[in-house]
């Protein structure tokens, strides 16, 4: 009989978060839950605590922490070193990392010292923290839970990773698919929170529309599998079937395909490789007869280019983009900037970003410089009349 797992899932709260207990319901003699942490949703982490009675409890948020410390009657970690300390638990065999922002870095490297096995959400855990992450990690204690690396991840399985040719990142393509420059200029936050085919929180949709997920995917992708930034290739596919591709060297293609679900990706990343029913929903070539492919317009949509360029300084310059992006992201969800301000920000960034060893303590006040920079500049009204 398989050993029952303890999950301790940090963003509990989240679509990710909410997925992964769907998970754990579904398996509840492989996994159970030992921890539940969210940002500062007092009223949902009570409710999940009354479900799971056992589990420890946290908020980033310190004085929600003590609101629902009081409304629950148990302990309530709070902060960073709160995280931490549900991340390096003894009862936890696997931490899911899907808090949102950097917040998940020093949990995500807590975790990983302390011999746990990571299930990864949290981009900026290795788009800014990679240099000092994966030291601590191998294949089987980090993986990654969004659906294209899980792709990835799944077509590798078994397979030489020296075999590699090229890594295939597919995208939606976002709900501004074939614009032109021009058109960006006017966009406004619900059409840019419009994504045509996943349901996410505002943050990534945001950054699917200027395809700075796959970006930042395509950072990650290169410290998970290995593979230079020059061999990894986004390709635009709009029916979101094909969640990612590898070519290998004799000229094969292999591809993971499903309907757009990040239950399966979850499940994978917390049993896989076993197969186990999971509550994704089932797809079959009829359900989608026609799949299409189309390249990126790096010209009108510079994040992919812009990525592929930090990856290749190395250094601190992708926690200046991610830190530079996350901020610009938040300022035009507020109204704050212009829509193509987001991609002005981000190459200032990365032009202006220092040339640093990526020590944990460089990554962290790089990520707080560039965003007080980027605050700064945008008070100072330099992003005003952002175009491109």
């Amino acid at each position: 009989m398989s050993k029952q797992l303890g999950v301790a899932i940090l963003g509990c709260t989240g679509s990710i978060g909410s997925q992964t207990l769907d998970v754990v319901r579904l398996h509840p003699d492989r996994l159970r839950v030992v921890a539940l942490a969210a940002r500062k949703d007092v009223e949902s982490v009570a409710a999940l605590a009354a479900e799971f009675p056992d589990a420890r409890l946290g908020l980033f948020d310190e004085p929600s922490a003590h609101r629902l410390s009081e409304q629950v009657g148990r302990p309530v970690t709070a902060g960073v070193e709160g995280l931490v300390s549900l991340a390096e638990m003894p009862e936890a065999d696997v931490v899911v990392v899907a808090v949102a922002g950097m917040i998940g870095l020093q949990p995500t490297i807590a975790a990983l010292e302390t011999g746990k096995r990571v299930a990864l959400a949290s981009k900026e855990a290795l788009v800014a923290g990679g240099p000092v992450v994966m030291p601590l990690a191998n294949d089987d204690t980090l993986r990654p839970i969004d659906s294209e690396h899980s792709a990835i991840r799944q077509c590798l399985q078994g397979e030489s990773r020296r075999g590699i040719e090229r890594v295939l990142l597919t995208s939606s393509g976002g709900p501004f698919r074939g614009w032109a420059a021009e058109r960006l200029r006017e966009v406004t936050v619900d059409q840019a929170l419009n994504h045509p085919t996943w349901k996410m929180g505002g943050k990534i949709t945001i950054d699917s529309a200027t395809l700075m997920n796959k970006g930042l995917e395509l950072i990650e992708a290169c410290w998970l599998f290995g593979v230079s930034p020059e061999d990894v290739e986004v390709v635009i596919h709009p029916q979101s079937v094909i969640h990612s591709m590898v070519k290998f060297r004799d000229g094969s293609v292999i591809a993971q395909m499903g309907h757009p679900d990040m239950k399966l990706p979850i499940q994978y990343a917390l049993l896989g490789p076993e197969r186990l029913p999971s509550p994704a929903r089932d797809w079959h070539p009829m359900h989608t007869p026609s799949l299409t492919f189309e390249p990126v317009d790096e010209a009108t949509f510079p994040s992919v280019s812009l990525a592929r360029e930090a990856f290749r300084v190395g250094g601190v310059v992708p926690t200046a983009l991610n830190a530079v992006n996350e901020e610009a992201v938040h300022a035009f969800l507020a109204g704050r900037l212009p829509f193509v301000g987001i991609f002005e920000a981000v190459e200032r960034a990365v032009s202006a970003a220092p040339r640093l060893e990526p020590t944990l303590e460089n990554i962290l006040e790089t990520d707080r410089e560039y965003r007080a920079r980027f605050n700064a500049d945008l008070a100072q009204g330099v992003y005003s009349n952002s175009a491109r």
